[in-house]
């Protein structure tokens, strides 16, 4: 009996060994299946992460993009507001300056019928005190006439004696003068003005020019004559 209870009891130990075997190697087997899921998981969610980490570089890029494209249009803005500006500003400076051009270049011709009245009375004759009193009258208004003009920023051109400039001066006629050199102003028909830094009118002149040698040998035989 012992023998027999002793094989049954080792027969029962064999087959719970075989059967805890069994059952390790089903645990291994759920175990390996288990790590393969959460592989593919981890992977799965790698994936995700990277995409949604470009996805994410590129919304920052197009932000980025927008943001460098509102700092050009803003200083744009900027820059064109600071020349609105700057022109509004020169505009406003020139309406004050030459405000009144055309006014100014109009009232040029009382001057110069005050100094053709004043070129036309004789300096040789004999006047009487009335006449003196007169010359001397026109000669104040004219002279108020010339402060009232530099008030407004009118000034004569100074013509005789310079080099010809045709920014200033408008040429009539050429004279003979051997005395100075070719393009001197040597006469002046009617004064020119400017305003400010603006032409208001031409000075008039006459310009020397060197004698031929004819117009000389000419002059020289009306002197022997």
């Amino acid at each position: 009996m012992n023998q027999k209870e002793d094989k049954k009891n080792k027969t029962k130990d064999e087959d719970i060994k075989i059967n805890d075997e069994k059952e390790g190697n089903i645990e291994i087997l759920g175990e390996s299946d288990n790590n393969k899921e959460d592989e593919q998981e981890f992977l799965v969610e790698e994936e995700l992460a990277e995409e949604t980490g470009e996805e994410e570089n590129t919304i920052e890029e197009k932000l980025n993009q927008e943001i460098e494209q509102l700092k050009d249009e803003k200083l744009r803005l900027l820059a064109e507001m600071d020349n609105l500006r700057k022109r509004s500003e020169r505009d406003r400076v020139d309406l004050i300056k030459y405000g009144s051009f055309n006014l100014a270049r109009d009232i040029l011709s009382p001057d110069d019928n005050l100094t053709r009245a004043l070129d036309s009375i004789p300096s040789n004759e004999k006047k009487t005190e009335t006449v003196n009193k007169l010359i001397d009258g026109l000669k104040m208004v004219q002279k108020e006439f010339s402060i009232v003009l530099e008030k407004y920023g009118v000034k004569k051109i100074e013509a005789l004696d310079k080099k010809f400039d045709h920014n200033l001066h408008q040429a009539m006629v050429e004279i003979d003068n051997d005395e100075v050199e070719p393009g001197i102003v040597v006469q002046e028909m009617q004064s020119g003005y400017i305003m400010h830094d603006r032409l208001l009118r031409p000075s008039m002149v006459g310009l020397s020019k060197k004698m031929n040698k004819n117009d000389k040998d000419e002059e020289k035989d009306g002197e022997l004559d």
